[in-house]
């Protein structure tokens, strides 16, 4: 009983991780009060692409400096799109 509780538990965990990503990526949506499914799809695509282009630069920076990869960014959702708007006037 004691290991079904503890597999209960881990999987939890997954689903949380994935809760937290989707909150993450709404970060990164241009808010529209658009009721067309394409404008809208297109906007949770595009979003999505930028939370994996922020988690892979993440990613590259930490191994970078510190040689491993820990959960927590050093690139934060913020900085990102602070510097994609500098970039490219989007946002």
């Amino acid at each position: 009983m004691c290991n079904r509780g503890t597999g209960l538990l881990s999987e939890y965990g997954y689903r949380w991780e994935i809760e937290s990503g989707y909150r993450s990526i709404k970060r990164f949506m241009a808010a529209t009060t658009s009721k067309n499914f394409v404008l809208r799809f297109f906007y949770f695509v595009f979003a999505c692409l930028l939370y994996s282009i922020w988690r892979a630069v993440d990613l590259l920076v930490q191994v970078e400096l510190t040689g491993e990869y820990e959960h927590a960014p050093i690139v934060t959702a913020d900085n990102m799109l602070t510097l994609l708007k500098k970039e490219t006037g989007i946002g």
